[in-house]
């Protein structure tokens, strides 16, 4: 009888109930390019070989292991959790095989594993993309993705990203979650809608009422920020249907800035056109609403050291934010 691996391996990528036999070198130095380049063409170039025998030795592996490797993205590929295990426990081997074999180039030039990022269109493209461009600069390899938290959390979970920016706190124990920023929202609209509000003053003695008559812009159907801010400053439900939705607070802000209508937001995005004038804080409470942003790491992403590096960095510069 075949004595079982206590990891679940036969040897190297192997499941225990795989017929026996060595593991093909060759399809884990393929395997270790695509997961460090992130993306078959780019191991191609690494490796000298095409692109289509880079995807057929990839099929090949795949088929060994019993399991999907790496996701087909539009651009480039996700490794999963099993493949991320697997480079954790190849990479050491190979890498000294290479090195005996005079195949391999200086460690401080090997090629890095690109760092999957992802987090909300606006934060990414306003604040983390900015922050991290000196770490890009110094040869850094970012995949950044967009998107709303349950659906980045689900896929983090899934191995498609080594870090999300989260608007809301994980669930469970299976993230490492930090505190990144605090986000504060505003009521805020072009001035000639400002003043048909008549003022903070008014607003302060009518209440919500005072901005009867104003078209809404929102990012979504169900007016997420704007029923928070109504259930924390005005103390009741908000009762009040979009005139304007768009899934990107980017274009929530050109509208608004546009003339049309008042909308909520967050204040790091408005800050420059609240401090231009063209738009005017509504109402100022005394206690405002305030979200905050955590930074999550999926479990095993520290086996790729230039994931504490956008960690370490992204924290530093929130505190600026």
């Amino acid at each position: 009888m075949r004595n079982k691996d206590p990891d679940g391996f036969a040897g190297l990528g192997r499941p225990a109930d795989a017929p026996p036999g060595p593991a093909d070198l060759n399809l884990l130095r393929t395997f270790l390019a695509v997961h460090r380049s992130g993306s078959f063409t780019a191991a191609a170039r690494l490796l000298g070989l095409s692109q289509p025998t880079v995807t057929a030795q990839i099929r090949t592996l795949e088929r060994q292991v019993g399991r999907e490797l790496f996701e087909r993205l539009p651009r480039g590929v996700a490794p999963s959790p099993y493949a991320d295990e697997l480079a954790a426990r190849v990479v050491a081997p190979l890498d000294a095989l290479a090195e005996v074999a005079g195949d391999t180039v200086p460690a401080g030039q090997r090629p890095a594993d690109p760092v999957h990022l992802a987090g909300p269109a606006e934060l990414m493209c306003l604040r983390v993309l900015p922050a991290l461009a000196p770490l890009v600069a110094d040869g850094l390899l970012l995949r950044a993705a967009t998107g709303l938290t349950d659906p980045l959390l689900d896929e983090l979970r899934a191995g498609r990203h080594d870090l999300v920016i989260a608007t809301t706190r994980p669930r469970g124990r299976a993230f490492s979650a930090v505190p990144l920023m605090d986000e504060e929202f505003v009521l805020t609209a072009a001035p000639h809608w400002a003043a048909r509000t008549g003022g903070p003053e008014n607003l302060a003695a009518r209440g919500p009422a005072a901005l009867h008559g104003l078209p809404l812009v929102t990012y979504a159907e169900d007016l997420p920020i704007a029923r928070r801010y109504w259930r924390h400053v005005f103390g009741r439900r908000l009762d009040c249907r979009a005139a304007v939705t768009v899934p990107d607070l980017r274009g929530v802000l050109a509208a608004v800035v546009a003339g049309a209508g008042f909308s909520v937001l967050p204040r790091y995005l408005c800050a420059a056109e609240l401090a231009s004038g063209a738009l005017v804080e509504l109402y100022v409470p005394e206690d405002p609403p305030i979200n905050t942003a955590y930074l999550v790491q999926r479990p095993g992403s520290a086996v790729n050291p230039q994931v504490a590096r956008v960690r370490d960095l992204l924290t530093e510069a929130a505190r600026a934010w």
